[in-house]
């Protein structure tokens, strides 16, 4: 999967297109719906493959700010603004 700077899309087996929000941890990602931005999935990646994880609007909210600071905190500034521009349009 690649950095902030491209833009990354998954095909979701019942869902379609699914767009790259920001990267959680280590082989896990966030995702949402291309076009509504309503559903979101942490999707890990394993030995096994990809492995899909729905969590609320509201706990995809909170792994974005929780990396927006961590990004803030490593003054890691190009990835920061970003995920700040993604975020604003994702949540606000």
């Amino acid at each position: 999967m690649n950095n902030y700077s491209d833009e990354t899309y998954l095909n979701h087996p019942t869902f379609g297109l699914l767009f790259r929000v920001c990267l959680v941890r280590d082989n896990q990602e966030l995702f949402t719906t291309l076009y509504a931005q309503r559903l979101f999935f942490l999707v890990t990646t394993n030995a096994n493959g990809l492995n899909f994880e729905t969590i609320s609007r509201s706990d995809a909210r909170l792994l974005v700010e929780t990396r927006l600071r961590q990004l803030r905190l490593s003054q890691a500034h190009f990835e920061y603004q970003q995920l700040e521009s993604i975020y604003k349009r994702t949540f606000q």
